[in-house]
């Protein structure tokens, strides 16, 4: 991990099926997984593009358990997605299923936090069912608002440590 690994997220393709966005944030891993699991951090980073809210952010931390979240645009346009927890083993994976209803696909998504000398790397996997779904995904925008989700993410990281 180095300084600069810090700035960006970094996306990548490495299956036909899969996403990777990677980050290295300036925080222990467990400070990184309390933001990824608990509702009360959850909406002051996850919020996409600038201009959205998460009114609703709802969790039920447990395999088995589910998740629903709403955002909302200052224009009042809303999208929401939810799911499961399949897997969770503090503070270093979760492991869910992500819906956003419609013509979207269930995706199943897994987060992998390695911290090194106080400083935590994060692995963002997000499998698909199919290369077009995949390539639908990449399409959306998705790199931009999950890039800036990120760099939101680091600088609240910053005020809990």
């Amino acid at each position: 991990m180095t300084p600069n690994d810090q700035a960006t997220t970094k996306f990548s393709t490495p299956t036909d099926l899969t996403i990777v966005a990677t980050r290295t944030f300036n925080a222990p891993r467990a400070v990184v997984f309390a933001a990824w699991s608990d509702p009360k951090h959850i909406p002051n980073w996850m919020l996409g593009p600038d201009g959205w809210t998460m009114p609703v952010c709802e969790v039920d931390l447990r395999v088995g358990g589910t998740w629903h979240f709403v955002w909302r645009r200052k224009d009042g346009t809303e999208m929401e997605m939810h799911g499961v927890y399949r897997e969770i083993t503090p503070p270093s994976r979760l492991v869910t299923t992500e819906s956003w209803g419609g013509p979207w696909p269930e995706t199943v998504n897994t987060v992998e936090l390695r911290e090194e000398n106080g400083r935590t790397l994060m692995t963002h996997t997000m499998s698909f069912p199919s290369r077009d779904a995949r390539d639908k995904a990449m399409g959306t925008g998705m790199e931009s608002g999950m890039g800036t989700s990120m760099a939101r993410l680091e600088a609240y990281l910053a005020t809990l440590v």
